[in-house]
């Protein structure tokens, strides 16, 4: 059985806007030290990171945004790739006037952070993949029954896959990390995910790397990140023994040590 946490978190500051290439990005931007930006999941926004964000500690400057469709960005209604995510993020660093940063992607963020590493590698210090994985085809066959229910049917089954048992959340019978989206937003979230197949690049990923997976993970098998932590030049798998696929929001404090643990600074 996975430990226990307290996910209990304080509401996340004021909710920003930027500029960031074409786009007007609602950000949150908090503390000072070293820039960690949080990528958020398929189907979250920039308050995904509520709990982690608070446990992160000193010397992080911890910084979340919204990604197209999501929150309150404000995008162009027409597809998109990939790339054009990975693009997005640059745009933002250069907005915030950050050369490079560290990049933490859970779920889906971690896909963009994959994306980021291997499509501009100068602008990334390091890597965090949460929950993730090199492929859209290695996702549990569950993944697109999931992304195509109704946001309430969503909600509800999302509670299984997301949290063990013994979760808080899966107590009450709540996701917690789902945003409302239009049918329209919705399929393009889903489509753009399906591009996603990077197995076979994994070995030009330059920036040192941490993976921290669930072992449990009903979404985003383990065997994922096992396969990236053997692609991945000198790249380290910290499990989290049982953890399903919201390791972000269910162990909060166990992610934000590893994380300061690899980026050398001292646990808090």
């Amino acid at each position: 059985m996975p430990p226990q946490e307290d996910t209990t978190a304080p509401v996340d500051g004021s909710t920003t806007t930027v500029r960031a290439g074409d786009l007007e990005v609602g950000v949150i931007d908090i503390g000072s030290g070293v820039p960690l930006v949080l990528v958020h999941g398929g189907e979250s926004d920039r308050t995904q990171f509520t709990a982690l964000r608070a446990r992160l500690g000193d010397g992080i400057r911890a910084i979340s945004y919204d990604q197209r469709d999501s929150g309150v960005t404000v995008c162009p209604p027409v597809p998109y790739s990939l790339s054009d995510l990975a693009d997005d993020l640059v745009h933002l660093l250069d907005a915030l006037e950050l050369p490079t940063a560290h990049l933490l992607g859970a779920s889906f963020g971690g896909v963009v952070a994959q994306h980021v590493a291997l499509r501009h590698p100068d602008r990334v210090d390091s890597l965090v993949l949460v929950a993730t994985a090199p492929s859209y085809a290695m996702g549990s066959p569950a993944l697109d029954d999931l992304l195509t229910m109704p946001h309430e049917e969503r909600q509800r089954a999302a509670v299984e896959y997301f949290y063990t048992p013994e979760s808080e959340a899966a107590r009450a019978g709540r996701a917690g990390t789902l945003s409302l989206r239009s049918p329209e937003q919705s399929a393009r979230r889903h489509r753009v995910a399906q591009e996603h197949e990077v197995c076979d690049r994994l070995a030009d990923i330059a920036a040192p790397t941490l993976i921290v997976h669930g072992t449990h993970d009903l979404l985003a098998p383990f065997s994922g990140a096992v396969l990236m932590q053997q692609r991945i030049p000198n790249a380290k798998l910290r499990p989290i023994d049982g953890g399903r696929h919201a390791i972000v929001a269910e162990f909060p404090s166990t992610v934000a040590l590893r994380v300061r643990e690899f980026l050398g600074l001292e646990a808090t």
